[in-house]
């Protein structure tokens, strides 16, 4: 099942297992469970400390448990975690076998100390990228608190579960047999909602902490560019998140990052992460800001409100926010979200293999999508408003080469229909004509661009008739110390090395603001 140098790196991490466990496999004829067998064989011949049994009962096959003696853990694959989930796989291995993981002892305690039952099923797909962490967190979680228990299930191979609870989207979370959540979530995440008093806490922690030199609204590139130039200014200097790495987190492949032939989106984000923690730099992660309130005079502090109640004082700001995707804005799009209306191909596709699928968006992303798609599902039908596709030619050429894919141009989606309980189909206006036509599907990936997410800004700064916040040349905006960078601002060409550029700049200027008027 593993090559050889898999093995190697495999065995090589299996000796950080201090306590010897058990593997329980549910298995039965079929061609996966020897497939998982194999994998499972594989392990254990490179250690000692590992054991395998083939005699488990669980009622999905093939699927295995890992079992420590004198420990109540409820650690459970429904699969074969290969792809993106052989680093869960690993992790997992490692962390029953007794190898601590690099969590901060505070999360440790909090998760240790919940009650209640809680009994995750949590199903992925081996193409998703942003499955791991939810895999990963949850794990973890059942590894250290007797109370947590996660399955994690491969929806691919059991197409049958994943039909009847109508999954039209990877990672989906079920707790105790209800939908809990759906997309990628960590270990904090989960623990806020779980968690009740986790939020009042968090929000008087930061009410209590003193003004910042400057505060970074928002975790991508942007703004951890601007955190790392100001840190590195000796200022006392702190970043805001609703989510740390923003929209990078959902991109599968990066091949424009210059110096950087190809990366993913997590595995960069990763990085970022690793380099703002090299500074002193305080990282309030799963905050969403509500209001900015400037300062009333110059040479004041500026104060940004968040949603949980808290909020943090500074002398200067820097917003870096970021886009989201951007939405059809027509009827039954936002009844069938995560019911077959997705926004990640390279997450959910493998849930609609063999089926009819759309693309909306002719750009890069859409007909990048579209070639991907073609390969796993029956046939894609891609739709574009404008009269021609607006990818790059050799883009155009490969999708044109598959016989699975039909494009229409000119065509303006007016609705999404479904039963009920999934999308059945989609309707859209030839813009020519004039006429409606119907197309029978089960799922639609919209892929047309982005939104800045400048809505709590309203009334605050000046923003364009887009919604992107107003710059100078310095990222200054209309506001006396508060700075703007990313992808929320109306800087032109909406890419990762621009944005890091702007960050940098935008942190710069407020560093020179602080010099001039402090």
């Amino acid at each position: 099942m593993l090559d050889a140098n898999l093995k190697a790196q495999l065995k090589a991490y299996l000796e950080k297992v201090t306590q010897p466990f058990e593997i329980v496999a549910s298995l039965d004829d079929g061609e996966k469970s020897q497939e998982l067998l194999g994998l499972l064989q594989d392990i254990v011949g490179l250690t000692d400390k590992i054991t395998l049994k083939t005699n488990g009962s669980d009622a999905r096959r093939p699927s295995f448990s890992l079992v420590r003696p004198g420990a109540d853990i409820g650690l459970t694959f429904a699969g074969i975690p290969m792809g993106h989930e052989f680093t869960s796989l690993v992790l997992a291995l490692l962390q029953v076998g007794g190898h601590p993981s690099k969590l901060d002892a505070d999360t440790i305690a909090q998760i240790k100390s919940i009650e209640g039952k809680f009994e995750f099923e949590t199903y992925f797909s081996l193409s998703c990228q942003n499955c791991p962490d939810v895999v990963q967190a949850l794990n973890l979680m059942a590894v250290l608190n007797p109370n947590i228990r996660n399955v994690s299930i491969d929806g691919a191979l059991f197409q049958e579960e994943v039909e009847r609870r109508q999954i039209m989207a990877v990672p989906s979370i079920y707790l105790n047999g209800e939908v809990f959540a759906s997309g990628r979530m960590d270990v904090k995440e989960i623990l806020a909602k779980i968690d009740t008093g986790a939020a009042n806490r968090d929000a008087e922690k930061m009410t209590a902490k003193e003004a910042f030199d400057v505060l970074v609204v928002g975790g991508g590139p942007a703004g951890a560019a601007a955190a790392i130039y100001a840190a590195r200014k000796g200022i006392r200097t702190a970043i805001a998140a609703e989510r740390f790495g923003g929209q990078v987190l959902d991109t599968m492949a990066i091949e424009n990052f210059i110096s950087v032939k190809e990366t993913e989106g997590p595995k960069l984000v990763r990085a970022l992460e690793e380099h703002v923690k090299e500074y002193d730099v305080d990282v309030m992660n799963l905050q969403r800001a509500s209001a900015l309130v400037p300062a009333s005079s110059e040479g004041g502090l500026h104060e940004v409100q968040f949603e949980n109640g808290a909020s943090l004082k500074a002398k200067t700001v820097i917003l870096s926010t970021g886009a989201r995707w951007r939405e059809m804005g027509v009827p039954g799009e936002q009844e069938y979200k995560a019911k077959g209306v997705c926004f990640c191909p390279h997450c959910d596709g493998p849930l609609f293999k063999g089926k009819r699928v759309a693309v909306i968006g002719g750009g890069n992303s859409g007909v990048e999508a579209a070639i991907d798609l073609a390969g796993l599902v029956a046939h894609v039908t891609l739709l574009e408003f404008a009269d021609t596709l607006r990818a790059d030619a050799v883009l155009q050429k490969k999708l044109y080469s598959l016989p699975n894919v039909t494009v229409i141009k000119s065509a303006q989606t007016t609705e999404v229909t479904g039963d009920g309980q999934k999308v059945n189909g989609l309707v859209y206006k030839d813009r020519t004509s004039e006429e409606l036509h119907t197309v029978e599907l089960e799922g639609i990936f919209v892929q047309i661009g982005l939104l800045p997410n400048s809505d709590w800004l309203k009334g605050s700064v000046e923003l364009s008739r887009f919604g992107e916040i107003v710059v100078d040349a310095k990222g200054a905006t209309n506001i006396p110390g508060v700075f703007a960078a990313g992808d929320v601002t109306t800087v032109p060409y909406k890419q990762i090395v621009i944005a890091m550029g702007e960050g940098s700049k935008a942190s710069l200027s407020a560093f020179d603001h602080l010099i001039r008027h402090s």
